[in-house]
């Protein structure tokens, strides 16, 4: 599903220029100077250099240029990175985590040429960032079609951060819980909207279901979203989607999966109602669960309602349960 573009950066911000090789780190001032530095006390110096081309002789490194920070200034320094000529787009960038305990940030990129068309996009996360630390990072992206002309840069699209303790996963280490939830890709079409919350059992012992997962929409920042209702079953939103049925009582046994699926309607019906948007839902598989917070970005318009569907086992080959069908057809194995 397109992702929804964040309008308030949690913890990262600017346009970081392209590079092959070297780097420069700054901060960025309010009046554009930049002045180089090192690592400070409440950083965490970690980002490995881009990597050099192989193809011949190196190219001369173009001056560093201070990258501006924009947004509501949450973030207070910027990386600043020297650009060589290569296939790769490839920069430093750094998150600043705020908030008072660790989080989990996920940030998407958008390498772009000079006259910024987008060339690719790529996606990385950087786990459990301490309270009032920054991390520096190196992102890298591939397969571009052809090299980025000088003036080109990689952009940050999207910013989400979740509480470390909350953050999905759908493989890595099993949980303390023994149950992984991660939200998959979903499905558009026509304003409707589809996403599927999966679970799996990684751990040792039997997890019982029955009935719908427990979910709280969340604003862009975390806090409760008010003036929707959660409605159990979608048939009040669209038929068909794999979000009806009876709740039935489930057995997951330790290597099984289960799915349900949410489901809303992106319309705007209401020229005076603001339109309503839930980037993070928090989910609890059944009362008294472990809290997990995925991100499905939902654009609920002002129809002021969402749909969700009870457990149901994934018995597809490999656990990979069909994605919601937004189309009339059936879904495909989702991930």
């Amino acid at each position: 599903m397109p992702a929804a573009s964040l309008t308030r950066p949690l913890a990262v911000a600017g346009l970081l220029l392209l590079t092959a090789c070297g780097t420069q780190e700054a901060n960025s001032r309010s009046d554009g100077s930049s002045q180089p530095r090192g690592p400070g006390p409440t950083e965490i110096a970690s980002a490995r250099p881009c990597p050099a081309e192989s193809s011949g002789a190196p190219t001369a490194p173009r001056p560093s240029v201070p990258t501006p920070v924009k947004g509501d200034g949450l973030v207070d320094a910027v990386t600043v990175i020297t650009a060589g000529d290569g296939p790769r787009a490839c920069a430093q960038f750094q998150v600043t985590n705020h908030k008072a305990e660790p989080f989990t940030y996920t940030i998407g990129f958008t390498a772009q040429s000079a006259s910024g068309e987008a060339l690719a996009n790529t996606e990385q996360t950087v786990a459990s960032v301490p309270p009032g630390r920054t991390v520096r990072r190196t992102v890298v992206v591939d397969d571009l079609p052809g090299a980025p002309a000088e003036g080109g840069g990689v952009k940050i699209t999207k910013v989400r951060g979740v509480p470390a303790d909350e953050a999905p996963a759908s493989a890595g280490s099993c949980p303390a819980s023994g149950v992984r939830v991660h939200a998959d890709e979903g499905s558009a079409a026509m304003g409707l909207r589809a996403v599927s919350l999966r679970l799996e059992n990684c751990g040792t012992r039997v997890t019982r279901l029955d009935g719908y997962p427990r979910l709280q929409l969340l604003d862009d920042d975390h806090k409760p979203l008010e003036g929707v209702r959660i409605l159990h079953g979608g048939s009040a939103i669209a038929t068909g989607t794999g979000a009806d049925g009876e709740p039935q009582p489930l057995v997951v046994r330790p290597g099984e999966r289960a799915y349900a699926v949410l489901v809303w309607r992106n319309t705007v019906d209401n020229g005076t109602a603001e339109p309503a948007h839930a980037p993070y839902v928090r989910v609890r598989a059944k009362p008294g669960a472990a809290p997990v917070m995925v991100t499905p970005e939902l654009d609920i318009g002002t129809t002021g309602r969402v749909g969700i569907g009870p457990w149901k086992k994934d018995e597809t080959p490999g656990g990979g349960a069909t994605r919601p069908s937004v189309s009339g057809v059936p879904g495909v194995p989702g991930s």
